[in-house]
């Protein structure tokens, strides 16, 4: 650890020399932006100094509150170039020789929209939809100001998360989440939480990928890319929380930025504790004998991280960025449960309690680089409003992930037998990823686009199962139920793409192709399996355009969902010994062909797009639940094909500037074909899902948010899903002009959030209820130098 951080510091200082040997005398230069019509000044408009013969950026900065700016350029003569979402970009050649220090006053005027963009303006958030995607626009409001990514994602259209921090996307957990295109450590479940809002530019919901994403993900993939601050100078902010359970943290944050470097780096400190109730029955109908049980646990998470990196412009047209993050995290938890072995005319059999001990350090690195070519050849629209960069990115990602956990079980008898047993499980995991990536664009025209790439990515899992019992004092290793497990998985993947847009109508299509080969090997009993295959992933999308509010896009494309390591691994959680997960390494890909038709309407207050979506699925993937001597046992089994489709809305309505209302509704249905343990099914199902959020400012900087959801209840292979219904509520009050926030968050205010499944089969019965409970969290946070104040959220460890 201490020679990986003297590289990054050494880093750091290396760049920081050489952005200051870098300078050679530039003139300082300054100018307003004002809002044509208001005279309002405009914030964090993007200005730029673009060289008159390459058109190459040659000096950046944003204004400030007040619509000023500053920044320094060498040239004589330049094209200045300002930009703000939502407004026309202004494109003003400037000669600079014998010119003053001021460049005077430029005014930006709101733009129409075009043929593949419909914006939803409110409070700087703003959502439009391209030809294979629906980008959120991360603002300064309510829902981003001081939040965590997470936080952010569960306000986006169609997409959920819940408690734990599981994301799915239109009801289906078949969802691919990327970090700036890419895998990462950080988009596992609640290491999300270690990203603010502050540090997000965009959010990419993709429910119908283009051939240039990589083809993981039947439901979809969504892509959180992370800005790079424009603020030049010194910024950072500091936060502080607490909440019941224990949900207390620290966060530092500090930028420092020049012209031609950028370093950036992040610290944090916490500890969070996840309760949990839940109850169990499993019934024998062959002999009417059932096992109950009842239970409480807690786990308890201290960690600290740190991040540290950096940009440095080579030159005007390449950049190269250099990040390293480390995060340890150690997790405790504890949990009783209560069990009783009926007869079949109720009369307790035998009766005990077990008790769970768990210990287990985690240790997380991840190292980053990217190198961003601009080529001299720089495409414009005929209206000048947008310009097409052709460019190539190449990437470089590592990431390492390491799990030593021990947890202690024993049964102490209160009735029915004497004495009492003793298990002890021992996991030792690692997992090494590392990602290789180039991205090509060429802009033809203003009209034709062509994209070129390839990924390669590796994983490597070694995870060591052992499971003991503690007979005549000494520990005995059950055979049965311990193993040594190594995964490996493949995927390179190539991939081209063209579009082309005209005023009404724009198409884009594409075609990719992976190789994938997955090897496991259970070293305990020589068991492995090998698979390797080749497959073609076609997309086409496209879009035409009514009139001006009113557009519609259709869009197809083919995607797999790869079984992950814990799939896979056939032993996995005794944790309640008579309900067990095992994985299954026979499991094979599930194959999706999607097809979704999309109109998007937009009339001044109110907005709304609908959607209509299919999917037809090989190799369907279901959990299995079997049954012997009182165990219940589940398990991933591919059972066939199934065909899915659905309906969805997403609507906004926003009167006046202090309040706003969204609705988003889902409803979808399945139907599924195919053979389990020689019995032929036909099985088919419904659900639907709503979320309403309310969103009220009030006076004296003070904002209140109102959230509804409803999940309904929905039928499995073999039993049902309960309905859940619950509600979220967020308190802000900002202070400072926005540099010191407050904020109150309230997540299942009525403790209602209750996951219920229950399993019927002729030969017996499975019934499982779990609670999480309530979750409050104050947050204080405040912003120094040019920075705003921002939410280090108190979320797991990246």
């Amino acid at each position: 650890m201490t020679t990986r951080l003297l590289i990054l510091v050494t880093f750091y200082l290396t760049c920081e020399w050489s952005g200051v040997v870098a300078q050679t005398s530039p003139k300082m230069y300054e100018g307003k932006v004002l809002v044509r019509g208001s005279e309002a000044p405009l914030e964090f408009a993007t200005i730029k100094l673009l060289s008159v013969d390459s058109s190459l950026m040659e000096a950046g900065t944003t204004s400030n509150a007040k619509g000023h700016f500053e920044l320094q350029s060498t040239l004589d003569s330049v094209v200045l170039e300002i930009s703000f979402i939502g407004f026309s970009t202004l494109r003003h050649p400037v000669s600079l020789v014998n010119m003053g220090s001021d460049l005077g006053v430029f005014h930006l005027e709101e733009e129409s929209r075009g043929l593949d963009e419909v914006v939803i303006r409110a409070e700087k958030s703003q959502t439009h939809y391209e030809l294979d995607k629906r980008v959120f626009h991360v603002g300064n409001d309510l829902v981003s100001t001081g939040a965590s990514a997470l936080d952010v994602l569960n306000n986006v259209p169609s997409v959920y998360v819940n408690i734990k921090g599981e994301i799915s996307l239109r009801g289906s957990s078949g969802v691919r989440v990327l970090i700036n295109g890419k895998p990462s450590v950080l988009a596992q479940g609640n290491t999300l939480g270690t990203l603010t809002a502050d540090m997000i530019e965009r959010i990419e919901v993709i429910t119908n990928p283009s051939a240039k994403y990589e083809a993981e993900g039947t439901s979809g993939i969504i892509n959180i890319v992370i800005k790079k601050d424009q603020r030049q100078g010194v910024n950072g902010s500091v936060t502080l929380n607490t909440g019941v359970p224990n949900n207390h943290s620290l966060g530092f944050s500090l930028n420092r930025r020049t012209e031609r470097l950028n370093l950036f780096t992040q610290i944090g400190i916490g500890h969070r504790t996840f309760p949990e109730e839940y109850e169990t029955e499993n019934k024998d109908l062959a002999e009417m004998s059932s096992i109950l049980s009842t239970g409480k646990s807690e786990m308890h998470e201290r960690y600290y991280t740190i991040n540290l990196g950096g940009d440095y412009r080579i030159s005007n047209n390449s950049t190269l960025s250099i990040s390293g993050r480390y995060a340890f995290e150690s997790e405790e938890g504890d949990s009783k449960t209560h069990f009783k072995h009926l007869s079949p005319n109720g009369q307790t059999l035998s009766e005990w309690k077990r008790t769970e001990l768990t210990e287990a350090p985690n240790p997380k690195w991840q190292y980053e680089a990217i190198y961003k070519n601009l080529f001299k050849s720089k495409i414009f629209s005929d209206s000048d409003s947008e310009s097409k960069e052709h460019s190539l990115i190449v990437s470089a990602t590592s990431d390492y992930f390491a799990k030593d956990q021990v947890s202690n079980y024993s049964n102490e008898y209160t009735s029915g037998e004497t004495g009492s047993t003793k298990q002890e499980t021992l996991s030792d995991n690692t997992q090494n990823e590392y990602t290789f990536k180039a991205d090509y664009t060429n802009p033809l025209s203003s009209k034709a686009t062509w994209e070129a790439g390839a990924q390669y990515v590796l994983t490597s899992v070694s995870n060591e199962y052992a499971v003991n019992d503690l007979i005549d004092g000494v520990w005995i290793i059950d055979p049965d139920l311990s193993n040594l497990f190594d995964y490996k998985q493949k995927v390179i993947g190539v991939y081209t793409t063209g579009s082309y847009e005209l005023e009404k109508l724009g198409i884009k299509g594409g075609l990719r192709l992976e190789s994938t080969t997955v090897d496991t090997q259970l070293a305990t009993t020589g068991q492995s399996n090998s698979q390797a295959y080749i497959d073609l992933f076609p997309s086409i999308h496209g879009s035409y355009k009514l009139h001006s509010d009113l557009s519609l896009q259709l869009g197809y494309s083919r995607r797999i969902l790869r079984p992950s390591v814990w799939s896979l691994n056939p032993f996995f959680s005794i944790q309640n010994n008579f309900n067990i997960y095992s994985g299954n390494p026979e499991l094979q890909p599930e194959y999706t062909d999607a097809l979704e038709l999309t109109s998007i309407y937009d009339f001044g207050a109110f907005s709304v797009n609908g959607s209509l979506y299919y999917r037809y699925t090989t190799n369907s993937v279901e959990n299995i639940t079997t049954f012997q001597d009182n165990v219940a046992t589940t398990m991933p089994t591919n059972i066939g094909t199934s065909k899915s489709g659905g309906l969805e809305f997403n609507a906004k309505y926003m009167p006046n500037n202090w309040i706003s209302v969204n609705g988003d509704f889902n409803f979808g249905w399945i139907r599924k074909f195919g053979t389990f343990e020689e019995s032929v099914f036909d099985f088919h199902a419904d659900q639907w899902t709503s979320r309403i959020t309310s969103k009220f400012n009030l006076p004296a900087d003070i904002s209140l948010e109102l959230i509804g959801h409803f999940n309904s209840r929905r039928q499995t292979l073999q039993g049902t899903v309960s309905q859940n219904v619950f509600a979220d509520l967020g308190i802000r009050k900002k202070l400072m002009k926005g540099r010191a926030i407050v904020n109150l968050s309230v997540r299942d205010v009525f403790a209602s959030r209750i996951y219920e499944v229950n399993t019927f089969q002729p030969e017996f019965t499975n019934y499982s209820w779990e609670k999480d409970g309530r979750f409050v969290t104050l947050g204080v946070s405040f912003g120094f130098g040019k920075g705003d104040a921002m939410e280090f959220s108190g979320q797991k460890a990246f």
